[in-house]
C-alpha cells in the first residue's frame, strides 16, 4: 500500500531514477516541489526539456554543444596540434577552468572497463584515430581517470597511437594540494614520484 497519492508517488519514483538520489532524497525534492510557486517549478521543467531538446554532442570531439562543431573545435584560437583525451564532458568543463590548456579535446563517453562489458569499440577510440589522420595533431594527452579502467583506457591508446609517431603524455598524478603523505595510498604516491620535475 502506497502512502502516498498516485502524482506524488510517481514524481517520488522517477526522483529516485537520478543518480545520487535515493527514496528519501527523492522524497524530500518531491515535497520541494510541491511547495515551490508553480512559476518556478514550470521554469525547471522547462529547463530540463529545453536543454534536452536542444543540447548534443559535437560530431568532433563528442562534448556536449549545442552547435555543431562546437565553440571549442570551431575556435581559431585552439592550438589544433593537441588533443587533450578525456572521460566524460564534465571533464572537458575541469579542465578549461584551470584557464592553461589552449588545445582540443576528443571526449570517449567511457573508459575500457570489460568487468562491466565496455570494450574499446564501446567507446569513442576510432573517432580518435580518424581525428588524427589529418597529420595535423603532434601530440595526445592522455588524461582519464586516475583508476583500473582509467589507466587501462590510456595504455591502450598509447600503444595504438605510438606507430603514427604522434607524442603520447599522460597528466600526471599524485598528492593533491592541501593533503597529507600519511593518508596516500601506495599507487598514489608512487605516480606522484614518476611524475616528479625539477624546481
Amino acid at each position: 500500500m502506497s502512502y502516498y497519492v498516485k502524482p506524488m508517488a510517481k514524481l517520488i519514483e522517477e526522483l529516485s531514477k537520478l543518480p545520487g538520489i535515493g527514496p528519501k532524497t527523492a522524497q524530500r525534492l518531491a515535497f520541494y516541489i510541491l511547495e515551490t510557486p508553480y512559476n518556478k517549478v514550470e521554469n525547471l521543467a522547462k529547463a530540463i526539456i529545453n536543454a534536452k531538446r536542444t543540447i548534443r554532442y559535437c560530431s568532433l570531439c563528442g562534448n556536449i554543444t549545442q552547435d555543431d562543431p562546437c565553440s571549442i573545435c570551431s575556435s581559431n584560437q585552439r592550438d589544433q596540434s593537441v588533443i587533450c583525451v578525456v572521460e566524460d564532458p564534465k571533464d572537458v568543463i575541469a579542465m578549461e577552468k584551470i584557464r592553461e590548456y589552449k588545445g582540443l579535446y576528443h571526449v570517449l563517453h567511457g573508459a575500457i572497463s570489460p568487468m562491466d562489458g565496455i570494450t574499446p569499440d564501446s567507446i569513442r577510440i576510432r573517432e580518435l584515430l580518424q581525428r588524427l589522420k589529418n597529420g595535423k595533431v603532434k601530440e595526445v594527452i592522455l588524461a582519464t581517470n586516475p583508476n583500473v579502467e582509467g589507466e587501462a583506457t590510456a595504455i591502450y591508446i598509447a600503444k595504438i597511437i605510438k606507430p603514427l609517431g604522434i607524442r603520447t603524455t599522460r597528466i600526471a598524478h599524485g598528492i593533491p594540494v592541501g593533503g597529507d603523505l600519511e593518508y596516500a595510498d601506495e599507487v598514489t604516491l608512487s605516480r606522484a614520484l614518476e611524475g616528479r620535475r625539477e624546481i
